[in-house]
Formats: structure tokens, C-alpha cells, sequence
């Protein structure tokens, strides 16, 4: 998919996530309105694409995002981190122009 990656670090997460649930290892990000800066990033796993869904892959993981999503993402890299606040799904979206504390909200 143009613009939008998966990192290895997000691909291995994901891929331990799908095995221990028996399911197909598949991320979907989606953004809906809302949140503390106006649009939130939402992730859950998916039985396979949609047919208008953009996909990415990285070590056999794939990333779907749906169109409507992809216009505020493109540009942007799904990351997984672990530190002191704990661990978690982390966009790194260059078209944000602000977020929130927690980093599940932003603003364009």
C-alpha cells in the first residue's frame, strides 16, 4: 500500500496476537471521529480484506485500511512499543498536526 506501513516490531505483535487467537494474522487500522483531538485510531484483527481495503504487508502481516481511513493515515507507520506506560499499537502519522497524551487521538 502506498504511504502507509507496518513495522517489523507491529508485525511480530500482531502475528503472536493471531496465533494465540487462532486467527489470521490481519490488523485492520481505522479512524473514526471522536476522541480528545477529533479523530481516534481504532485496530482489531480481521478474517481477511475487503475488497476496497488498501493492504501493506511486512514478514507475512498484512495492515488493511479501508478507504475513507487511508485519506487520514497515508504517510503514516504502525509501530508497536513497550515502555514504562506500557505496551501498545502506535500511528506515527506525519498528517497530524496535533494529538493527545495517550496518542489514540489527533487532529488534522
Amino acid at each position: 500500500m502506498d504511504g502507509v506501513t507496518i513495522s517489523p516490531a507491529a508485525a511480530a505483535r500482531v502475528r503472536k496476537i493471531a496465533d494465540k487467537q487462532g486467527a489470521p494474522a490481519i490488523l485492520r487500522l481505522s479512524v473514526e471521529g471522536g476522541g480528545c483531538a477529533g479523530f481516534q485510531y481504532k485496530f482489531g484483527l480481521e478474517a481477511g480484506p475487503d475488497a476496497e481495503d488498501a493492504v501493506a504487508e511486512t514478514d507475512g502481516v498484512k495492515l488493511v485500511v479501508d478507504p475513507v481511513s487511508l485519506d487520514l493515515v497515508t504517510g503514516s507507520e504502525v509501530d508497536f512499543v513497550s515502555n514504562l506506560g506500557g505496551s501498545h499499537f502506535e500511528v506515527k502519522n506525519p498528517q497530524a498536526a496535533s494529538g493527545c497524551g495517550c496518542g489514540t487521538s489527533f487532529s488534522v
